[in-house]
C-alpha cells in the first residue's frame, strides 16, 4: 500500500499532538516539556482550518494518519518555515520521512518559496537525515535555550529554491538521458 496525503482537518482534533507524542516518544522530556505547544498548536489547525490546508498536511497509509508536516508561510515568497512533523515511531526507518519531507517542499515551492528554513536538535538525528534526504544543506548549529540539557544543541538547514530547482532538473535530465540512451540500445523489435 502507498502513502497519500490528506488535508489535516479530515482527522479528529487531536491527532496533531497524538502524533507528536509518538514521535517525540523516544525522549519523554519532549512531551514533558512540549505537550502545551503542541495542543496549542493541534488547537490552531483545528480552529483555522483555511490555514491549516494551504500550510500542512497529514500524511495516511491505509487510511490511517502515520505523519504529518507543517509550514509557516507568512514570510512568502522570500522565506518559508518547516513547522512541526512527525512520522509515528512504528513507521520509522521506511522513508516516509524523506517522501513526507520531499512533498512539503514541492507544496512549498508550488506557493512561491525562495528558501525553505528548519531546524532540530543534535538529539533528533533521524530528522536530520530526513531533512537532508530531502534537499535541506546545513547551515549551522546555535545554542538551544528551551531544553539543551537534553536536546543537545540546535540544528539548522536550508533550501535555496533556485539551486535546488538546478540540481534536480539536472538529475532528472541525466536520469531521462540515461533512460533514453539505454532504450536506444536495446532492441525492442
Amino acid at each position: 500500500m502507498d502513502i497519500e496525503y490528506k488535508k489535516i482537518t479530515e482527522f479528529p482534533r487531536g491527532t496533531l499532538v497524538a502524533l507528536l507524542k509518538d514521535g517525540y516518544s523516544f525522549e519523554p522530556k519532549f512531551e514533558r516539556d512540549w505537550h502545551k505547544q503542541w495542543q496549542e498548536f493541534d488547537d490552531f489547525f483545528y480552529d483555522n482550518p483555511r490555514i491549516a490546508e494551504f500550510s500542512g498536511f497529514m500524511t495516511v497509509l491505509e487510511e490511517k494518519p502515520i505523519g504529518f508536516v507543517s509550514w509557516n508561510p507568512t514570510n512568502l515568497p522570500e522565506l518559508t518555515e518547516v513547522g512541526h512533523n512527525c512520522i509515528l515511531t512504528k513507521y520509522k526507518g521506511n522513508g516516509y520521512g524523506k517522501r513526507q519531507m520531499q512533498e512539503a517542499v514541492q507544496r512549498m515551492i508550488a506557493q512561491g518559496a525562495k528558501k525553505i528554513v528548519v531546524c532540530t536538535n543534535e538529539i533528533c538525528v533521524p530528522a536530520q537525515h530526513t531533512y537532508e534526504s530531502a534537499g535541506f544543506q546545513f547551515v549551522k548549529k546555535s545554542e538551544e535555550t528551551f531544553c539543551p540539557e537534553y536536546a543537545g544543541q540546535r540544528i539548522h538547514y536550508e533550501i535555496v529554491v533556485d539551486f535546488y530547482n538546478s540540481l534536480y532538473c539536472e538529475a532528472n535530465s541525466s536520469y531521462q538521458n540515461g533512460k533514453n540512451e539505454l532504450s536506444n540500445q536495446i532492441d525492442f523489435s
